[in-house]
């Protein structure tokens, strides 16, 4: 278990470095520093853009070589650059890494437990009606883009408060100024409640489909026959004997689901006003920032890696076979 635990972990650290720096080389590549300087009227010196261009370490006059040698240098002691506002990207990205986190880390234990369990109980009673609606509506989300959902939700929200006579659910920002103690509780709650649904949906649309086809293969299976044969009722061999065999593969797709959903949530931070790495990233790029959105692609890309290296430990547990 440590030799696999060490060759995986060396393969994670190799990728990793090299998608840190193809992160830095396209970025650098495709955003021009000097763009947001030709929007000041009047003109910015050229000795001032010089000494702002150096003090982030994206002078275009420097070999892209350079560039990356020192960003790299950078990297090993810690540090991501500095960004156009003069403010190091390693604590910008601390900052919104928490807000992301937060959609992440609920909407996807929300998005895998529902859907695992959409799936089950859709494969245990194939094109009874249950199976049918959830079918569907997965098909439909699937097909729907996320602001879409994100639009509708927000009209549904509206629609309730009207109702209720009150602003239950908020949907722009993170929370509302003002408030204390069990007060500023709630309002944060009820600003997490539709960009959490936005990403829930999706991913339960994604693994009730998944779900359903592993479980499906394995009720076709002899495990299944074999177990009823030996006094199971149908219900107990479902859920101690197929139920178990299926999540084997479904568990290294919920791993990776995380650094998808990061990646990903940039639609529904814009559209719910949240201020996450997703906005951030589309925030460089629209103002030329190369140690800005690069910092967010080293810090995503190591994210996806190591999920990955935790995605292959839990594949290893779960199946010992892997390991030979």
């Amino acid at each position: 278990m440590l030799r696999y635990l060490a060759r995986r972990g060396a393969n994670a650290l190799v990728l990793a470095l090299a998608a840190t720096c193809l992160g830095y080389v396209l970025a650098s590549v495709a955003l021009d520093p000097l763009a947001r300087f030709r929007r000041n009227n009047p003109p910015t010196p050229d000795a001032q853009v010089r000494r702002a261009l150096e003090v982030t370490g994206t002078d275009p006059d420097t070999p892209l070589a350079g560039r990356l040698w020192s960003w790299m240098c950078g990297l090993a002691h810690g540090s991501l650059g500095t960004s156009v506002d003069n403010r190091p990207v390693a604590s910008e990205i601390a900052e919104r890494a928490g807000t992301s986190l937060q959609l992440l880390v609920i909407g996807t234990v929300l998005g895998v437990g529902v859907g695992v369990l959409v799936g089950v109980v859709g494969a245990a009673g194939q094109y009874r009606w249950f199976d049918r609606v959830t079918t569907q509506g997965s098909f439909v989300v699937l097909a729907t883009p996320t602001f879409v959902v994100a639009v509708l939700l927000m009209v549904a929200a509206t629609r309730l408060n009207e109702a209720a006579g009150r602003q239950l659910i908020r949907f722009t920002g993170q929370y509302t100024a003002g408030n204390h103690g069990w007060a500023a509780v709630v309002d944060r709650a009820s600003h997490l409640v539709l960009p959490t649904l936005a990403l829930t949906l999706g991913l339960v649309a994604l693994f009730s489909r998944y779900q359903r086809a592993a479980m499906l293969d394995v009720l076709s299976t002899d495990l299944v026959r074999g177990a009823r044969a030996v006094g199971h009722t149908r219900r107990s061999a479902l859920w101690r004997h197929a139920v178990p065999v299926a999540m084997v593969p479904m568990s290294t797709l919920a791993v990776y689901t995380g650094g998808m959903v990061l990646a990903g949530a940039t639609i529904t931070e814009l559209t719910f006003s949240w201020h996450g790495m997703g906005e951030y990233l589309l925030l460089a790029a629209r103002r030329g920032d190369v140690n800005a959105a690069a910092g967010t692609v080293a810090c995503t890309a190591v994210l996806v890696l190591v999920l990955g290296l935790v995605a292959d430990l839990l594949y290893a547990w779960l199946d010992p076979r892997v390991r030979l």
